[in-house]
């Protein structure tokens, strides 16, 4: 198992933190079901409730940002804040930047849980469960 801090450095660039491959990520909006290297199922625990967090932490840097840019601004601008300019750009940093950061915040997740659960039952290779089904990849048949 990779350390904390390179499995973070992994998700940042969008690969599976366990092994580092690519191609976890099928669209912008869509992760594979497995990491196509390692095997790592990507969907760690109940299928309804895993990703909240990834959606929490997505929001909350999100609009994190946003409002940082709009207070550095509203300071810098002082005492003649272009108020209308302030607002417009305000409400599309809040609406775009979840959307941007949306694959990162599942990636960063993923290493955040890998990071305190490194094997669950359906991981294949590392430290996974020796009952887990066979992983079937079909570029490895080639």
């Amino acid at each position: 198992m990779p350390s904390v801090p390179r499995m973070f450095g992994r998700a940042a660039l969008l690969r599976c933190p366990r092994c580092g491959g690519s191609g976890i990520m099928r669209n912008w909006l869509k992760m594979a079901e497995r990491c196509p290297t390692c095997g790592l199922a990507l969907e760690r625990g109940e299928h309804s409730d895993f990703w909240i967090g990834a959606y929490v932490f997505n929001l909350a840097f999100g609009e994190g940002i946003a409002f940082g840019v709009l207070v550095i601004w509203m300071i810098a601008t002082h005492p003649n804040q272009p108020w209308t300019h302030i607002e417009i750009v305000g409400l599309l940093l809040a609406v775009i930047l979840p959307f941007v950061f949306f694959p990162f915040s599942r990636t960063l997740w993923l290493a955040w849980d890998l990071s305190f659960r490194p094997s669950e039952p359906g991981d294949v290779g590392g430290n996974s469960d020796v009952h887990a089904p066979p992983f079937n990849d079909p570029s490895r048949h080639k």
